[in-house]
């Protein structure tokens, strides 16, 4: 049995990443800093939920720029199953492989959960909103998919 994941709270500092991405690169929270980022952590790219989830922030990604928030996508899937999701679904945010689970383990979104009746390890569907410090203002684990952009609308003031 895997101990409970780690749960992080608002007023945490964000814990520090630095993962390869989708079209090259890298993403690392330092990069981040200045400016307020959304960070969401999803199980698998080209899943239905999961595909659900990234075309719902691809169609409102103007009202999180406007905001001034970068948006960033992080999944166990090796960078050319992230760089086909992009471009098949039309992706215009940053996605970053974390196959290691270490930066999804830091954030408490790798652990055991409920899958059809079984208890597995793997990505817990959360959602992060870090400031320009590096401090988070918004953290929610188990986060539903249908309800996902209402709830940032509201929680973010977007």
């Amino acid at each position: 049995m895997t101990p409970p994941p780690l749960k992080l709270a608002v007023g945490d500092p964000a814990p520090a990443f630095d993962l390869p991405t989708a079209r090259g690169g890298r993403v690392s929270l330092a990069e981040l800093a200045g400016a307020p980022a959304l960070i969401w952590f999803y199980p698998a790219a080209n899943t239905s939920l999961c595909t659900k989830q990234a075309c719902d922030l691809r169609d409102n990604h103007q009202m999180f720029l406007d905001a001034g928030y970068r948006v960033v996508g992080i999944s166990p899937d090796p960078v050319a199953e992230l760089d086909r999701f992009v471009r098949e679904q039309e992706l215009p945010y940053t996605l970053a492989s974390d196959e290691s689970h270490e930066v999804m383990t830091a954030y408490g979104a790798w652990g055991e959960k409920n899958m059809y009746g079984r208890l597995v390890e793997g990505t817990i569907r959360s959602t992060f909103a870090i400031d320009a410090e590096g401090v988070l203002t918004f953290v929610k684990y188990r986060v539903g998919t249908p309800k996902h952009i209402s709830l940032l609308r509201e929680k973010l003031a977007l």
